[in-house]
Protein backbone atom coordinates (compact mmCIF):
# COMPACT_ATOMS: atom_id res chain seq x y z
CA UNK A 1 0.00 0.00 0.00
CA UNK A 2 2.88 2.48 0.93
CA UNK A 3 4.23 1.75 -2.22
CA UNK A 4 1.28 2.18 -4.43
CA UNK A 5 0.74 5.27 -2.49
CA UNK A 6 4.11 7.00 -3.22
CA UNK A 7 3.56 5.93 -6.94
CA UNK A 8 0.25 7.34 -7.14
CA UNK A 9 1.63 10.76 -5.53
CA UNK A 10 4.49 10.58 -8.14
CA UNK A 11 2.21 10.57 -10.90
CA UNK A 12 -0.72 12.72 -9.88
CA UNK A 13 2.76 15.50 -9.42
CA UNK A 14 3.96 14.39 -13.30
CA UNK A 15 -0.03 14.74 -14.52
CA UNK A 16 -0.12 17.98 -12.66
CA UNK A 17 3.25 19.91 -14.40
CA UNK A 18 1.84 18.29 -17.61
CA UNK A 19 -1.37 20.16 -17.22
CA UNK A 20 0.34 23.32 -16.42
CA UNK A 21 1.74 23.05 -20.32
CA UNK A 22 -1.07 22.12 -22.03
CA UNK A 23 -2.69 24.96 -24.17
CA UNK A 24 -6.57 24.52 -25.58
CA UNK A 25 -7.18 25.45 -29.34
CA UNK A 26 -7.37 29.24 -29.66
CA UNK A 27 -6.31 29.76 -26.17
CA UNK A 28 -2.87 31.75 -25.58
CA UNK A 29 -0.07 30.22 -23.51
CA UNK A 30 0.65 34.18 -22.08
CA UNK A 31 -1.44 36.79 -21.36
CA UNK A 32 1.33 39.00 -23.42
CA UNK A 33 1.62 37.06 -26.33
CA UNK A 34 2.22 38.95 -29.85
CA UNK A 35 -1.01 39.87 -31.22
CA UNK A 36 -2.97 38.88 -27.59
CA UNK A 37 -5.70 41.74 -27.06
CA UNK A 38 -5.64 43.60 -24.12
CA UNK A 39 -9.01 45.75 -24.42
CA UNK A 40 -11.20 47.46 -27.55
CA UNK A 41 -13.19 50.53 -26.83
CA UNK A 42 -15.65 52.24 -28.92
CA UNK A 43 -14.46 55.14 -30.81
CA UNK A 44 -16.39 58.04 -30.76
CA UNK A 45 -19.05 58.45 -33.52
CA UNK A 46 -17.51 60.27 -37.10
CA UNK A 47 -13.59 59.32 -35.66
CA UNK A 48 -11.53 59.71 -39.21
CA UNK A 49 -14.87 60.50 -40.86
CA UNK A 50 -16.53 57.31 -40.27
CA UNK A 51 -18.91 55.12 -38.02
CA UNK A 52 -18.21 52.52 -35.54
CA UNK A 53 -14.86 52.93 -35.14
CA UNK A 54 -12.66 51.23 -31.89
CA UNK A 55 -9.75 52.11 -30.03
CA UNK A 56 -7.44 48.56 -29.72
CA UNK A 57 -4.27 47.75 -27.50
CA UNK A 58 -2.83 44.94 -27.77
CA UNK A 59 0.45 42.84 -26.80
CA UNK A 60 3.57 43.29 -29.66
CA UNK A 61 7.03 42.44 -29.19
CA UNK A 62 10.18 44.50 -29.60
CA UNK A 63 13.17 43.20 -32.00
CA UNK A 64 14.58 41.74 -29.29
CA UNK A 65 11.75 40.07 -28.52
CA UNK A 66 10.12 41.66 -25.05
CA UNK A 67 6.95 41.84 -25.10
CA UNK A 68 5.32 45.38 -25.17
CA UNK A 69 1.59 47.27 -25.32
CA UNK A 70 0.86 48.72 -28.42
CA UNK A 71 -2.22 50.37 -29.93
CA UNK A 72 -4.64 50.87 -32.98
CA UNK A 73 -7.43 51.82 -34.86
CA UNK A 74 -9.87 49.15 -36.30
CA UNK A 75 -13.43 50.27 -38.21
CA UNK A 76 -16.02 47.53 -39.61
CA UNK A 77 -17.91 48.11 -42.72
CA UNK A 78 -22.06 48.49 -41.44
CA UNK A 79 -24.21 45.75 -41.86
CA UNK A 80 -23.63 41.79 -41.50
CA UNK A 81 -20.55 39.87 -42.49
CA UNK A 82 -20.02 38.48 -45.72
CA UNK A 83 -19.78 34.72 -45.52
CA UNK A 84 -16.12 34.16 -44.27
CA UNK A 85 -16.22 37.30 -42.52
CA UNK A 86 -14.96 40.39 -43.64
CA UNK A 87 -11.76 40.99 -44.99
CA UNK A 88 -8.91 42.96 -43.71
CA UNK A 89 -6.96 46.00 -45.01
CA UNK A 90 -4.20 47.03 -42.50
CA UNK A 91 -3.17 50.42 -43.08
CA UNK A 92 0.42 51.76 -42.32
CA UNK A 93 1.35 55.25 -41.84
CA UNK A 94 4.03 57.93 -43.05
CA UNK A 95 6.20 59.39 -40.60
CA UNK A 96 5.08 61.13 -37.92
CA UNK A 97 7.75 61.01 -35.01
CA UNK A 98 8.78 59.52 -32.33
CA UNK A 99 7.31 60.04 -29.56
CA UNK A 100 3.59 58.85 -27.93
CA UNK A 101 0.41 60.20 -29.99
CA UNK A 102 2.70 61.42 -32.49
CA UNK A 103 1.01 58.42 -34.70
CA UNK A 104 -2.48 60.11 -34.76
CA UNK A 105 -4.27 56.66 -35.78
CA UNK A 106 -6.03 56.54 -32.30
CA UNK A 107 -6.04 60.03 -31.44
CA UNK A 108 -9.44 60.94 -31.06
CA UNK A 109 -9.22 64.58 -30.00
CA UNK A 110 -7.09 66.93 -32.33
CA UNK A 111 -5.37 65.78 -35.27
CA UNK A 112 -6.65 65.55 -38.84
CA UNK A 113 -4.69 63.68 -41.42
CA UNK A 114 -7.35 64.26 -44.36
CA UNK A 115 -5.63 62.15 -46.89
CA UNK A 116 -4.91 59.06 -44.55
CA UNK A 117 -8.36 59.14 -43.84
CA UNK A 118 -9.69 59.21 -47.46
CA UNK A 119 -8.23 56.38 -47.70
CA UNK A 120 -9.06 54.76 -44.62
CA UNK A 121 -12.49 55.54 -46.14
CA UNK A 122 -12.20 54.38 -49.51
CA UNK A 123 -11.34 50.22 -48.15
CA UNK A 124 -13.94 50.59 -45.71
CA UNK A 125 -16.29 51.42 -48.53
CA UNK A 126 -14.82 48.50 -50.86
CA UNK A 127 -15.60 46.16 -48.27
CA UNK A 128 -12.71 45.81 -45.97
CA UNK A 129 -12.63 45.86 -42.18
CA UNK A 130 -9.96 48.34 -41.77
CA UNK A 131 -6.87 48.26 -39.11
CA UNK A 132 -4.38 50.95 -38.79
CA UNK A 133 -1.79 50.79 -36.40
CA UNK A 134 0.24 53.50 -34.43
CA UNK A 135 3.77 51.62 -34.56
CA UNK A 136 5.85 50.40 -31.48
CA UNK A 137 6.08 53.71 -29.07
CA UNK A 138 3.81 55.92 -30.94
CA UNK A 139 0.73 55.29 -29.81
CA UNK A 140 -1.16 55.26 -26.50
CA UNK A 141 1.50 53.62 -24.52
CA UNK A 142 4.86 55.47 -23.47
CA UNK A 143 7.53 52.72 -24.81
CA UNK A 144 10.54 54.83 -25.22
CA UNK A 145 10.96 56.48 -29.07
CA UNK A 146 9.50 54.31 -31.80
CA UNK A 147 11.98 52.77 -33.99
CA UNK A 148 11.50 54.66 -36.71
CA UNK A 149 12.24 52.57 -39.71
CA UNK A 150 12.65 49.26 -37.75
CA UNK A 151 11.74 46.92 -40.19
CA UNK A 152 10.63 44.25 -37.81
CA UNK A 153 8.64 46.11 -35.49
CA UNK A 154 6.88 48.11 -37.86
CA UNK A 155 5.45 44.96 -39.97
CA UNK A 156 4.28 42.85 -36.35
CA UNK A 157 2.59 46.05 -35.14
CA UNK A 158 0.85 45.62 -38.16
CA UNK A 159 0.67 41.73 -37.81
CA UNK A 160 -0.34 41.58 -34.36
CA UNK A 161 -3.52 44.45 -34.40
CA UNK A 162 -4.57 41.90 -37.38
CA UNK A 163 -4.69 39.11 -34.62
CA UNK A 164 -5.68 40.98 -31.81
CA UNK A 165 -8.58 42.87 -34.27
CA UNK A 166 -9.93 39.19 -35.31
CA UNK A 167 -10.30 38.48 -31.42
CA UNK A 168 -12.37 41.88 -30.65
CA UNK A 169 -14.71 41.31 -33.77
CA UNK A 170 -14.75 37.66 -34.22
CA UNK A 171 -16.37 38.46 -37.92
CA UNK A 172 -13.32 39.61 -39.27
CA UNK A 173 -11.85 36.79 -41.68
CA UNK A 174 -8.48 35.30 -42.08
CA UNK A 175 -8.25 37.25 -45.14
CA UNK A 176 -6.39 40.17 -45.13
CA UNK A 177 -3.79 42.53 -47.16
CA UNK A 178 -1.78 45.61 -46.03
CA UNK A 179 -1.18 48.96 -47.72
CA UNK A 180 1.06 51.90 -46.30
CA UNK A 181 2.45 55.14 -48.08
CA UNK A 182 6.54 56.61 -47.58
CA UNK A 183 6.90 55.10 -44.17
CA UNK A 184 3.80 52.97 -44.65
CA UNK A 185 5.11 51.51 -48.16
CA UNK A 186 8.50 50.32 -45.49
CA UNK A 187 6.53 48.77 -43.40
CA UNK A 188 4.05 47.05 -45.67
CA UNK A 189 6.46 45.51 -47.64
CA UNK A 190 8.28 44.15 -44.28
CA UNK A 191 4.82 43.39 -43.36
CA UNK A 192 4.45 41.44 -46.47
CA UNK A 193 7.50 39.37 -46.26
CA UNK A 194 7.15 38.63 -42.27
CA UNK A 195 3.70 37.77 -41.99
CA UNK A 196 4.66 34.11 -43.46
CA UNK A 197 6.35 33.19 -40.30
CA UNK A 198 4.69 35.17 -38.41
CA UNK A 199 0.99 34.77 -39.30
CA UNK A 200 1.24 31.48 -41.80
CA UNK A 201 -2.47 30.73 -40.35
CA UNK A 202 -3.76 33.62 -41.93
CA UNK A 203 -4.73 34.22 -45.44
CA UNK A 204 -2.44 36.99 -46.59
CA UNK A 205 -3.38 38.24 -50.49
CA UNK A 206 -0.96 40.97 -51.07
CA UNK A 207 0.86 44.09 -50.56
CA UNK A 208 0.22 48.01 -51.74
CA UNK A 209 2.96 50.62 -51.41
CA UNK A 210 3.43 54.02 -52.44
CA UNK A 211 6.69 55.70 -52.84
CA UNK A 212 7.92 53.29 -49.89
CA UNK A 213 11.22 54.15 -48.11
CA UNK A 214 13.95 51.65 -49.40
CA UNK A 215 17.74 51.46 -50.19
CA UNK A 216 18.70 53.36 -47.40
CA UNK A 217 21.47 51.73 -45.93
CA UNK A 218 22.94 51.78 -49.70
CA UNK A 219 24.00 55.38 -48.68
CA UNK A 220 24.60 55.43 -45.52
CA UNK A 221 28.30 54.50 -46.08
CA UNK A 222 28.57 57.54 -47.81
CA UNK A 223 27.74 59.95 -44.95
CA UNK A 224 30.07 61.13 -42.59
CA UNK A 225 31.19 64.37 -40.79
CA UNK A 226 32.38 66.03 -44.46
CA UNK A 227 28.53 66.16 -45.07
CA UNK A 228 27.06 69.61 -45.82
CA UNK A 229 24.29 71.60 -44.58
CA UNK A 230 21.11 71.69 -46.88
CA UNK A 231 19.15 75.00 -47.05
CA UNK A 232 15.73 75.29 -46.26
CA UNK A 233 13.01 73.38 -45.48
CA UNK A 234 14.25 70.46 -47.42
CA UNK A 235 17.12 69.66 -45.52
CA UNK A 236 15.38 69.91 -42.24
CA UNK A 237 13.39 67.45 -43.49
CA UNK A 238 16.57 65.61 -44.32
CA UNK A 239 17.91 66.34 -41.15
CA UNK A 240 14.95 65.19 -39.48
CA UNK A 241 14.77 61.53 -41.31
CA UNK A 242 18.22 60.72 -40.55
CA UNK A 243 17.90 62.16 -36.65
CA UNK A 244 14.74 59.74 -36.67
CA UNK A 245 16.73 56.51 -37.83
CA UNK A 246 19.37 57.28 -35.69
CA UNK A 247 17.55 57.82 -32.83
CA UNK A 248 15.85 54.21 -33.71
CA UNK A 249 18.76 52.51 -34.07
CA UNK A 250 20.83 53.68 -31.42
CA UNK A 251 17.42 52.45 -29.04
CA UNK A 252 17.45 49.01 -30.52
CA UNK A 253 20.87 48.42 -31.06
CA UNK A 254 23.13 49.30 -27.90
CA UNK A 255 25.99 46.53 -29.21
CA UNK A 256 27.13 49.54 -31.49
CA UNK A 257 27.41 52.44 -28.75
CA UNK A 258 26.41 54.87 -31.35
CA UNK A 259 27.09 57.58 -29.06
CA UNK A 260 30.79 56.32 -28.10
CA UNK A 261 31.14 55.39 -31.52
CA UNK A 262 29.66 57.54 -34.04
CA UNK A 263 28.09 60.24 -33.24
CA UNK A 264 29.41 64.42 -32.09
CA UNK A 265 28.60 65.73 -28.99
CA UNK A 266 25.94 67.75 -30.63
CA UNK A 267 24.87 64.69 -32.16
CA UNK A 268 23.78 63.07 -28.89
CA UNK A 269 22.48 66.51 -27.82
CA UNK A 270 19.87 66.43 -30.35
CA UNK A 271 19.35 63.11 -30.66
CA UNK A 272 17.97 62.81 -26.48
CA UNK A 273 15.91 66.09 -27.88
CA UNK A 274 14.54 64.28 -30.52
CA UNK A 275 13.78 60.72 -29.01
CA UNK A 276 10.48 62.24 -27.31
CA UNK A 277 9.20 64.36 -30.17
CA UNK A 278 7.05 64.58 -32.86
CA UNK A 279 8.33 64.94 -36.41
CA UNK A 280 7.20 68.42 -37.00
CA UNK A 281 9.30 69.66 -34.08
CA UNK A 282 12.40 67.02 -34.83
CA UNK A 283 12.89 69.39 -38.08
CA UNK A 284 12.83 72.34 -36.05
CA UNK A 285 15.45 71.28 -33.39
CA UNK A 286 17.25 69.93 -36.77
CA UNK A 287 17.09 73.52 -38.36
CA UNK A 288 20.55 75.00 -38.61
CA UNK A 289 22.53 71.75 -38.42
CA UNK A 290 23.64 69.77 -41.32
CA UNK A 291 24.34 65.81 -40.87
CA UNK A 292 27.95 66.00 -40.79
CA UNK A 293 27.40 67.99 -37.76
CA UNK A 294 25.65 64.99 -35.76
CA UNK A 295 28.54 62.55 -36.53
CA UNK A 296 32.25 61.99 -34.96
CA UNK A 297 33.27 59.37 -38.26
CA UNK A 298 31.59 57.59 -41.65
CA UNK A 299 29.36 55.35 -41.17
CA UNK A 300 30.85 52.58 -43.73
CA UNK A 301 32.07 50.24 -41.44
CA UNK A 302 30.96 46.55 -40.80
CA UNK A 303 29.86 47.40 -37.80
CA UNK A 304 27.56 50.10 -38.34
CA UNK A 305 26.32 48.79 -42.10
CA UNK A 306 25.37 45.42 -40.41
CA UNK A 307 23.42 46.93 -37.71
CA UNK A 308 21.61 49.61 -39.87
CA UNK A 309 21.20 46.34 -42.74
CA UNK A 310 19.33 44.59 -40.00
CA UNK A 311 17.64 47.27 -38.63
CA UNK A 312 15.33 49.04 -41.92
CA UNK A 313 16.57 46.65 -45.12
CA UNK A 314 13.77 45.91 -47.52
CA UNK A 315 13.96 42.45 -48.39
CA UNK A 316 14.03 41.77 -52.36
CA UNK A 317 13.28 38.57 -52.72
CA UNK A 318 10.98 35.90 -50.89
CA UNK A 319 7.66 37.49 -50.92
CA UNK A 320 4.68 34.93 -51.22
CA UNK A 321 1.97 37.30 -52.25
CA UNK A 322 2.31 39.78 -54.85
CA UNK A 323 2.83 43.39 -54.78
CA UNK A 324 1.35 46.73 -56.47
CA UNK A 325 4.42 49.12 -56.19
CA UNK A 326 3.20 52.90 -56.78
CA UNK A 327 6.65 55.59 -57.50
CA UNK A 328 6.45 58.69 -58.17
CA UNK A 329 9.51 60.24 -60.30
CA UNK A 330 9.62 63.63 -59.02
CA UNK A 331 10.01 61.99 -54.93
CA UNK A 332 12.76 63.68 -53.35
CA UNK A 333 11.71 62.65 -50.54
CA UNK A 334 12.44 59.03 -51.19
CA UNK A 335 14.70 59.68 -54.21
CA UNK A 336 12.91 58.29 -57.08
CA UNK A 337 16.71 56.60 -58.46
CA UNK A 338 15.94 54.68 -54.83
CA UNK A 339 12.85 53.97 -56.45
CA UNK A 340 13.98 52.37 -59.67
CA UNK A 341 16.66 50.47 -57.50
CA UNK A 342 13.93 48.17 -55.47
CA UNK A 343 12.18 47.51 -58.32
CA UNK A 344 15.08 46.68 -60.50
CA UNK A 345 15.53 44.05 -57.66
CA UNK A 346 12.57 42.92 -57.45
CA UNK A 347 12.77 42.26 -61.29
CA UNK A 348 15.96 40.41 -60.95
CA UNK A 349 14.77 38.36 -58.28
CA UNK A 350 11.39 36.87 -59.66
CA UNK A 351 9.18 39.35 -56.90
CA UNK A 352 5.78 39.22 -58.07
CA UNK A 353 5.54 42.74 -58.36
CA UNK A 354 3.14 45.58 -60.47
CA UNK A 355 4.79 48.74 -60.86
CA UNK A 356 2.19 51.80 -61.95
CA UNK A 357 4.86 54.69 -61.97
CA UNK A 358 3.45 58.68 -61.80
CA UNK A 359 5.00 61.93 -62.00
CA UNK A 360 3.43 63.53 -59.00
CA UNK A 361 5.13 64.46 -55.81
CA UNK A 362 5.97 62.06 -52.85
CA UNK A 363 2.91 59.67 -52.17
CA UNK A 364 0.63 61.88 -54.81
CA UNK A 365 -1.91 59.52 -56.15
CA UNK A 366 -2.46 59.66 -59.73
CA UNK A 367 -5.67 58.18 -61.63
CA UNK A 368 -3.05 55.96 -62.95
CA UNK A 369 -2.45 54.57 -59.39
CA UNK A 370 -6.36 54.40 -58.08
CA UNK A 371 -6.98 52.43 -61.17
CA UNK A 372 -4.59 50.28 -60.33
CA UNK A 373 -5.78 50.01 -56.37
CA UNK A 374 -9.02 49.30 -57.41
CA UNK A 375 -7.90 46.09 -59.79
CA UNK A 376 -5.75 44.88 -56.93
CA UNK A 377 -8.41 45.02 -54.20
CA UNK A 378 -11.27 43.64 -56.73
CA UNK A 379 -8.43 40.66 -57.38
CA UNK A 380 -8.18 40.10 -53.49
CA UNK A 381 -12.16 40.37 -53.32
CA UNK A 382 -12.94 38.10 -56.06
CA UNK A 383 -11.71 35.08 -54.02
CA UNK A 384 -13.88 33.86 -51.02
CA UNK A 385 -13.05 35.04 -47.89
CA UNK A 386 -11.12 32.41 -45.26
CA UNK A 387 -13.08 32.17 -41.81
Amino acid sequence: MRLFGWRARIFAAVMMSSAALLVLPGVSARADAPGELIAAAAAPDGFRGMSGGAIVDYWTTRSNGEPVKASGALFVPPGPAPAGGWPIMAYDHGTAGLGPACGGQTDTTHLSRPMEDNVLQYFLGKGFAVVAPDYLGSGRFDTGPHPYLELRTEATATIDLVKAARQARPELSRTWAVTGFSQGGHSALGTGYIQRTEAPDLDFRGTIALDPASDIEKVAPLVGPYVPAIAGQAGDAVDGFVISMLAGLRATHPEIDLDANYLSPRGREILDQASSLCFKDIMKIAGGSSIGELLSRPLNDDRFTTAFNDYLAVPTSGYDAPILLLLNTNDITVPSPLHAALAAQFAANGVDFQTVVGTGSHTQLNPQMWSAIDAFSARILATPTKS
